[in-house]
């Protein structure tokens, strides 16, 4: 099948399953044809008749055969003023599998194509109707799994990044105009901006990208998740630690140690952090060569993670994990000793190494509010005033913001070395670039395609 974006697309909007209405979307120039040959109004009138985003009720009907599959409601949303810019059609039908399927698919014979995922939030953002910030932030307002997600998701979607992007992007602007006009007329000194300011401008447009850069360690610990591992030796308490974080009984919890072979992942929310947990198998010489697989996948799983968890049971000296922790610290990773247990033995003397120490009990549940203020301290901007100021809050926009304050760097470098406007200019029109691709200004295929990808069929 030949896929173009001037198709009049349909999916299922609403989830799949049993329930009390299920909203079936077309959008594409002959969105409103397609739904015609489907919906028929009781009052015997074309849906055009009616004033626009108005609901109609009627009866849907199989476009070849002519039998009615259901009876409900259809809206008409005229372009440009619907979701995707294009026309767009709603049909709410009563929610069962089998009903909402022979609407689609009766959709589907009247003409128009079946939806790729994400497809109607694409042609929003290519018709202009949606900032890429904004399809960024609607994707994680989609996938929150908490409060502090669907905080965040709302405050992209409010647009905060694009505009202080764009603050920068007209600074840049001026200058590049600046050293252009220079460049071209040298001998009539067009330029309005002398070389003072222009490094000023430049030094503000630094700053403000390097502020923004900051703000991503909280908004990927939000919406992203720290990868996290929780690591220790055998028997130290890691499963049912891992259990009492993720609320359930997802791991085995016995006295046998080694009980843990393999990786068990899973995401959970601690406080205003989120989690992607790895618990791992207990660190320890073993001549079982499945143990040892465990073992090898848990360093492993360490030596990618951002956070690690390192357990060591408070009733007894652990040197094993010590000199893992004193490991990790010299490698400038962040981590937290936990020390497990506190039901059974209290520990009275912590090291002195300003490592993060925390002590808790499974059992109890005490302590795991000290743990969520320790990682929440460790990623948490909490001079950050989330829905007022601009947040970045995924990978792809950190690293446009990055190769922006490396190109300005580099052209205060160049400016400061007296190179020519030529070469400086290269370096902010470079800047602007990839500024560019954080706004949604220049946004290459594959990009798209994965941002796009994410989301479900019917968004």
């Amino acid at each position: 099948m030949t896929i173009s974006p001037f198709d009049t697309i349909a999916a299922v909007s609403t989830p799949f399953g049993k329930g009390g209405v299920a909203v079936i979307r077309l959008s594409g120039e002959e969105a409103f044809t397609v739904v015609d040959k489907v919906f028929f109004p009781m009052g015997g009138k074309s849906l055009t008749d009616y004033p626009p985003r108005t609901a109609v009720y009627g009866l849907i009907r199989d476009p070849e055969g002519g039998d009615v599959l259901d009876d409900g409601l259809c809206t008409l949303f005229p372009a440009p003023h619907s979701f995707t810019g294009e026309d767009t059609a709603e049909i709410s039908c009563h929610g069962g599998v089998l009903v909402t399927r022979n609407v689609l698919e009766a959709c589907l014979r009247a003409g128009a194509r079946q939806a790729l995922a994400g497809e109607f939030t694409r042609r929003a953002y290519m018709n202009g109707k949606l900032a890429m910030e904004r399809a960024e932030a609607l994707g994680n307002l989609l996938d929150a799994g908490n409060d502090e997600q669907v905080r965040l998701a709302r405050a992209g979607m409010n647009g905060l990044l694009t505009r202080s992007a764009e603050g920068v992007y007209a600074d840049l602007m001026n200058v590049l105009c600046n050293m252009e006009a220079g460049m071209d007329f040298p001998e009539e000194d067009l330029t309005e901006m002398p070389i003072g300011e222009i490094r000023a401008t430049l030094h503000r447009a630094e700053t403000s990208v390097r502020g923004l850069i900051r703000t991503y360690r909280t908004g990927h610990a939000i919406a992203e998740g720290i990868p996290t591992v929780i690591c220790g030796r055998p028997n130290v308490g890691k499963s049912a630690f891992y259990n009492r974080l993720l609320g359930r009984e997802a791991a085995i919890v016995t006295d046998i140690a080694g009980t843990t072979r393999d990786v068990l992942t899973d995401t959970v929310a601690l406080g205003r952090v989120t989690l992607r947990l790895s618990d791992t198998a207990g660190l320890r010489e073993s001549a079982d060569p499945v143990e040892r697989i465990g073992v090898e996948r848990a360093k492993a799983a360490l030596s990618e993670a951002e956070l690690v968890l390192a357990l060591t049971d408070s009733r007894g000296d652990d040197p094993e994990t010590e000199e893992l922790i004193k490991s990790l610290a010299e490698q400038g990773r962040t981590l937290i000793r936990v020390y497990t247990k506190s039901d059974l033995n209290v520990p009275t003397h912590f090291p002195d190494d300003g490592i993060p120490t925390v002590t808790l009990s499974s059992v109890t549940g005490e302590g795991f509010e000290a743990l969520t203020r320790t990682v929440e301290s460790a990623f948490i901007d909490r001079d950050l005033r989330m829905g007022e100021e601009a947040v970045v809050f995924s990978a792809r926009q950190a690293a446009a913001l990055r190769e922006t304050a490396t190109c300005i760097a580099t052209a205060l470098e160049n400016l400061d070395a007296g190179l020519p406007y030529d070469i400086c200019a290269g370096d902010v029109r470079a800047a602007m670039g990839e500024l560019g691709l954080l706004c949604g200004r220049e946004m290459r295929q594959e990009v798209l395609d994965e941002i796009f990808s994410r989301f479900c069929v019917g968004k």
